[in-house]
């Protein structure tokens, strides 16, 4: 099985990516690692901790969505409701929940998840974020929980990956085939940067 490190980064897409800096980096306080572009298009990555990013695409014709609340159903065409984003301590979920309404933004009471402890608010794109704190002594990383009153035929299965169920690999990738071909990006190491006079 393929060892996952966590998720390298989320990328959304602003309309004002001046506010989304301002929002990301000074008032959460998530570093701006790299930043690239050209005129009408940039991608912009925000450190959320040693392994994870999240970034965002400046297109010049993004609007900002209607708010939604996390996790209330819709109808219709949709892929994405909210992202979570730890925090190590209580005491910094509520210091992060003052900051961000002293910034002006409305930010839910804290919820009892049984799990973990979460505050909602939205950044300037209107993306719904969960700002969540674990329980101590209650990972459900180590003890998977299922309690659904009507659970799927396949959740029942268990929590690990069950094999058999995908085809099997029977052409691997040969190694001298094993090419990667510019992308976006390599102008991060090919260029001046920026930052190297602050």
């Amino acid at each position: 099985m393929t060892t996952y490190t966590g998720i390298n980064h989320l990328a959304m897409a602003t309309g004002d990516l001046e506010k989304t800096i301002r929002f990301w980096r000074d008032l959460l306080g998530m570093r701006l690692v790299a930043g690239l572009g050209k005129p009408g298009i940039r991608h912009y990555f925000f450190e959320i901790n040693e392994k994870d990013c999240i970034a965002f695409f400046e297109w010049p014709k993004v609007e900002p969505v209607e708010p939604k609340d996390h996790g209330y159903p819709v109808q219709g065409p949709y892929i994405f409701d909210h992202v979570s984003i730890g925090v190590a301590t209580e005491k910094e979920l509520y210091d992060l929940k003052d900051r961000l309404e002293a910034a002006g933004f409305s930010v839910s009471d804290a919820m009892d998840h049984g799990f973990i402890h979460s505050i909602y608010a939205f950044d300037p794109n209107g993306i719904p974020i969960e700002f969540s704190w674990p329980v101590p002594g209650r990972d459900i990383r180590k003890t998977p929980v299922l309690v659904d009153r009507s659970p799927s035929e396949t959740a029942l299965e268990g929590p690990d990956p069950q094999p058999g169920q995908w085809p099997p690999v029977t052409q691997p990738t040969p190694r001298d085939w094993r090419v990667a071909f510019a992308g976006a990006g390599m102008e991060l190491f090919e260029q001046k940067n920026h930052f190297e006079n602050k």
